[in-house]
């Protein structure tokens, strides 16, 4: 994906004939928030709005539940098939949630990148960290909070899924994952969806304009400095 510098009407007939649109390269996006909090909506309201990123499908040793799709929501796989997956090295991030694991493969994300490609990542502080050990150039975190615990448990008892027990121990996983809220680049208040989307794409829209990932910016400054004048598309 390339970012459009072409200029809007009134530009010189010359100038609009020339293809402006800049390659960079594509980025990691980091969702994190503790279960409630709105991560999982956000992120796929990106990937219903935005066309240029994708999901990066994770693994997981946790059982499938009704209306999963194997190899959309999660790579459903075995502990003996995760564990043999850990030995040849192909997580850029794996831990334990709520006694299952959870791992980020590499596959081909690095030679995505490259071509501008973007990926979103719903994972949690401990992904988040590893995640960026590995790859600090091409990572984005953002961390959502809720506007309050008390609102976060009513999220989770709404859902009707879960125990009372069972929505104990997320309240106390997520007092523990807000207090690694300091570990992210961006914190957004999640207390009206829409306005927490808007501000996440706002980040996204940013983070793709960064100088360092406009790849093309070099030849085409050089193009504006040259004698002509004529910019280079990349």
């Amino acid at each position: 994906m390339g970012v459009d510098l072409r200029p809007r009407s009134g530009a010189s007939a010359a100038m609009a004939s020339h293809d402006t649109t800049l390659q960079r390269r594509g980025l990691m996006f980091i969702l994190s928030s503790p279960s409630g909090a709105g991560k999982t909506t956000i992120a796929r309201m990106l990937l219903d709005r935005d066309g240029h990123i994708g999901m990066s499908v994770s693994v997981t040793t946790r059982p499938m539940r009704p209306g999963e799709v194997n190899g959309k929501d999660y790579h459903f796989v075995t502990d003996a098939e995760f564990d043999q997956m850990i030995e040849e090295d192909d997580f850029y991030e794996w831990a334990h949630v709520f006694d299952h694991r959870y791992g980020t493969p590499k596959g081909k994300i690095r030679n995505a990148l490259k071509e501008g490609k973007d990926f979103l990542f719903d994972i949690d502080w401990q992904g988040t960290q590893q995640l960026y050990q590995k790859d600090q150039q091409d990572v984005v975190r953002v961390f959502i909070l809720p506007p309050s615990l008390g609102e976060l448990h009513n999220r989770l008892r709404g859902r009707g899924t879960d125990s009372e027990e069972v929505i104990s121990g997320r309240m106390d996983r997520a007092r523990a994952e807000i207090s690694h809220w300091d570990g992210y680049d961006y914190v957004v208040i999640n207390d009206d969806v829409e306005e927490c989307y808007t501000k996440v794409r706002e980040i996204l829209d940013a983070e793709r304009m960064k100088r360092q990932r406009q790849t093309g910016l070099i030849g085409f400054v050089r193009g504006l400095m040259s004698p002509d004048g004529e910019p280079q598309s990349s």
